[in-house]
């Protein structure tokens, strides 16, 4: 070993050991008792010696400089925050200096230290500052560490000289907006990111950046002296930014590692560390999260106000009066703006009357920060009385009313807590979680979400989104009743018990002080009770059955509860997760409808008219196709009527047009088409029938990442299997005519094997999600009501493999499949099975089956 490298070696070995025996205490007080801002700037102190200690160690010229820049040159770090360091070079080149420069990075990565590293002159700086954003914002807080004075005040002077306030702020501000849009603009994920998502520790960080290019102050204190902010509003600001400082760095220790957002895996332990603990109706975790969006709102608010405040004094020749709206309001640059401090101290009413006024003028894009401050202020006259007051009472209901701008004021008014004072239930569950695997929302931000989605149906603009609910909330009286639906349909999550029977005392009294007619009262009521009937009657009965769509119809009882419960159950779907909703859960909501409509309208829910008219429709269809005159009986003759029942029209047509001349074909037959209604693939398979054939082609799909959206398996009077699957691939940019080839040629072959189609089943891994709240399975075996079938339902977390590792149990069992309704929400899986009941009565048999069910899908 050289003389260099033997004492570069010994350097890094004790400045590892100092660093460490530094660092190690620090963390360790942490845990107990340490005030999390003295631990920042203790570690911020320990790395800038470390760093000294190897500056020295290489030996580097007086000349150079080195500079701690972003976080780290404010004086602050987090236990496992990245170390960002700038060595500033003078504009003269210097030999040999790279060598000696590599060897200090390398030796403070030797350290320990997780750097992020540039090397640049002045004039370097400068330039990158002028082109990049986050090169400028990271030089805004550079901080000298070790090395030459003179060139580190010459860098400041030239740096301030080339920075301009305005163009930052609006730079800042564009750069704010893109990130908040990647967070979906809501602070209410269930796993948040605690310094990037809304109300995090980087929209608190952009304003001291801002102020600090404008020479407004660098600290809340200062802004406060300025008369940016309040004294209130200060001291509100360092307190959530003191919490979610204290949580950052308190997952950094937790995880050993640099962890900025808030998984599910470490939430509960997070929570234990601030001494939340479980109680019977609430979660550690549940606890910590609701004072973590509780502090994200509060930044939000806040935030919004300094940020008008500054654009305010930056460009002060915009912010003068646009037009006066009344005697209380009037309209700054898009803004909405109170005409005194104290209106709303004076004139309570004029709260809600804000909100109405921002739907109403066009052109009114937000409130003011003096409004936004005024609110803030007047939260002790949103009191009892005031919630009672009939005038605001009738401004609250004339803001859902209105034709535009309900989704964007009731957001509003949340983020202000207005919704929640004006409807107290409403404000006990903002901030709660739902540990369900199927939202994704906080309850509040779901129901807002499903208001929002109810508001699109009625808007012309996205009337191609959803048309046909489009043209049913065109037709529907009254719609704003369904939005006080919306409102109120999850607001008793979190309380215990049946949140559904729960809401409907909400949801009554709402309607009975709010003097909606009885009528009006009765469907909201009624809506709230049932707003998952519908879902769970598509979703998981035989809607095939007219007796199923008898029972529905009479519980829906008007064609006006039958279309605000669709409309409602769609909102709903949707406002859970993107992942949930899709085309195929769509098209069995609305056939559910149609049939239920038709029934409402007096048709006899009568299987053999409705097959007729199946009939009739399919073999328009094929004529339209040219298939010849009867050539279709050779096919039907050997159907029953279940068959028809089960498929619609045009799905009967394809695939007689396919079978119509192999219906006693030795060879199996698969035909794959993109489906007709949705991103997904079509797939029918006819075959001689065996056991283990379903199990067997379950077992194709998972092999190749397709999952089984829906499967209607018929048995032909002549012993063949005419199974028809709607599969989705995992990834989902799969383009479907592409594959639809592939998978007819190596299902078929598949099928033409020889021996046994039943690979071992292979547990795929469970999300990490279902990890963290695994869903309890459950195996439910009963007997249909004409003892004919068995249903089979099943419930667990879902994971690649599952339905095949249910459909081998089956197979074994020589138990047939008759129809197959797979129902995924989320993370969870909720599938229904209509079994053959042939050797189910035995109860022996039956206890095996789900013995081995639950053994099969458990994790």
């Amino acid at each position: 070993m050289s003389s260099v490298h033997a004492v570069a070696h010994s350097d890094a070995t004790s400045l590892k050991a100092d660093y460490k025996v530094a660092k190690t205490p620090l963390l360790d007080r942490f845990k107990t008792a340490s005030n999390v801002d003295t631990l920042m700037r203790s570690l911020a102190r320990i790395t800038d010696d470390a760093l000294r200690g190897a500056w020295t160690a290489c030996d580097l010229p007086a000349s150079l400089a080195l500079l701690a820049v972003g976080g780290y040159g404010r004086g602050e770090l987090a236990p496992h925050s990245d170390i960002d360091i700038l060595v500033l070079l003078p504009d003269e080149p210097m030999p040999h200096l790279n060598a000696r420069i590599e060897r200090f990075i390398g030796l403070a990565w030797d350290l320990g230290l997780e750097l992020g590293s540039s090397v640049r002159t002045v004039s370097q700086c400068i330039e990158e500052a002028a082109n990049d954003v986050t090169v400028q914002t990271s030089l805004l807080e550079a901080r000298r560490i070790v090395g030459s004075t003179t060139l580190f005040e010459s860098f400041s002077l030239r740096y301030r000289d080339a920075l301009d306030p305005r163009a930052f702020f609006q730079a800042k501000v564009l750069e704010m907006r893109q990130r908040h849009a990647k967070f979906q603009d809501t602070p209410y994920a269930l796993e948040p990111n605690i310094k990037e998502s809304p109300g995090g520790l980087r929209d608190l960080q952009l304003i001291l950046w801002i102020t600090q290019a404008a020479g407004f102050g660098s600290s809340w204190r200062e802004l406060d002296a300025r008369g940016l902010i309040t004294d209130r509003e200060a001291r509100e600001l360092r307190r959530n930014e003191g919490f979610l400082k204290t949580l950052r760095a308190r997952l950094h220790v937790l995880a050993g590692r640099r962890q900025d957002i808030l998984v599910f895996d470490v939430q509960t332990p997070l929570a234990e560390s601030f001494g939340f603990k479980a109680t019977s109706t609430r979660r550690a975790s549940e606890q910590l999260m609701r004072r973590y969006y509780w502090a994200a709102k509060a930044v939000t608010q806040l935030s919004t106000i300094l940020i008008q405040n500054i654009e305010a004094q930056l460009f002060p020749s915009t912010s003068g009066i646009t037009r006066v709206l009344s005697d209380r309001f009037v309209e700054k640059q898009g803004m909405l703006e109170i005409a005194s401090d104290d209106v709303f101290e004076r004139e309570p009413n004029a709260i809600l009357e804000a909100f109405l006024l921002y739907e109403e003028t066009p052109g009114v894009k937000g409130l003011s920060a003096r409004t936004l401050r005024a609110l803030y202020n007047a939260r002790d006259k949103m009191n009892h009385h005031w919630r009672r007051d009939p005038e605001n009472r009738r401004l609250f209901m004339e803001i859902l009313k209105q034709p535009q701008g309900i989704t964007h004021a009731m957001r509003l008014m949340n983020q202000t807590s207005v919704l929640g004072r004006y409807l107290l239930n409403f404000r006990r569950i903002v901030g709660q979680m739902q540990h369900d695997l199927y939202h994704v929302y906080t309850v509040d931000q779901h129901i807002l979400m499903v208001l929002r989605n109810m508001r699109r149906f009625a808007v012309a603009e996205h009337a191609h989104e959803y048309p046909f609910c489009s043209q049913l909330i065109a037709n529907f009286e009254r719609p704003y009743v369904l939005y006080v639906a919306a409102l109120f349909h999850d607001i008793a999550k979190g309380r215990g018990g049946d949140h559904s029977t729960l809401g409907m005392a909400d949801a009554r009294r709402f309607c009975r002080d709010h003097d909606m007619s009885p009528d009006d009262t009765a469907l909201v009521v009624w809506l709230v009770q049932h707003h998952l009937t519908m879902s769970q009657v598509a979703q998981k009965q035989d809607t095939s059955d007219p007796e199923v769509i008898k029972r529905f119809a009479d519980l829906v009882g008007t064609e006006r509860h039958l279309t605000g419960l669709y409309l409602l159950t769609v909102a709903d779907i949707r406002g859970t997760s993107p992942k949930v909703w899709n085309t195929w859960k769509g098209k069995l909501l609305e056939d559910l409808y149609r049939a239920t409509l038709a029934v409402l309208g007096g048709a006899r829910p009568d299987a053999h008219s409705e097959l007729k008219q199946r009939q009739e429709e399919a073999l328009a269809l094929l004529r339209l196709e040219t298939v010849p005159e009867n050539a279709h009986r050779a096919l039907w003759d050997k159907l029953d009527v279940g068959y028809f029942l089960r498929h619609d029209a045009a799905d009967i047509a394809w695939q007689t047009r396919v079978l119509h001349r192999h219906v006693e074909t030795g060879t199996p037959i698969v035909r794959a088409r993109p489906s007709p209604i949705g991103e997904a693939l079509q797939v029918l398979v006819y075959v001689k029938d065996r056991p283990d054939l379903f199990a067997g082609i379950c077992a194709y799909f998972d092999r190749n990442s397709l999952s089984v959206l829906d499967a209607r398996v018929s048995t032909t009077k002549h012993g063949y299997a005419l199974d028809n699957f709607l599969v989705q691939h995992t990834e989902r940019d799969v383009h479907y005519r592409d594959i639809a080839n592939l998978v007819e040629q190596e299902l078929a072959e598949r099928l033409r094997a020889e021996g046994t189609l039943l690979p071992e089943p292979s547990k795929g891994r469970l999300s990490r999600l279902s990890r963290t709240f695994p869903v309890t399975p459950r195996v439910d075996l009963r007997a249909d009501e004409r003892g004919q079938y068995y249903i089979l339902s099943v419930s667990a977390n879902d994971r690649p493999g599952l339905l095949y590792s249910i459909a081998r149990v089956l197979a074994e069992h020589r138990v047939g499949v008759h129809a197959a309704r797979i129902n995924t929400l989320g993370e969870r899986v909720e599938d229904v099975f209509l079994l053959d009941g042939h050797g189910l009565s035995d109860n022996r048999r039956q206890i095996q089956v789900e013995t081995e069910l639950l053994r099969a899908i458990a994790v």
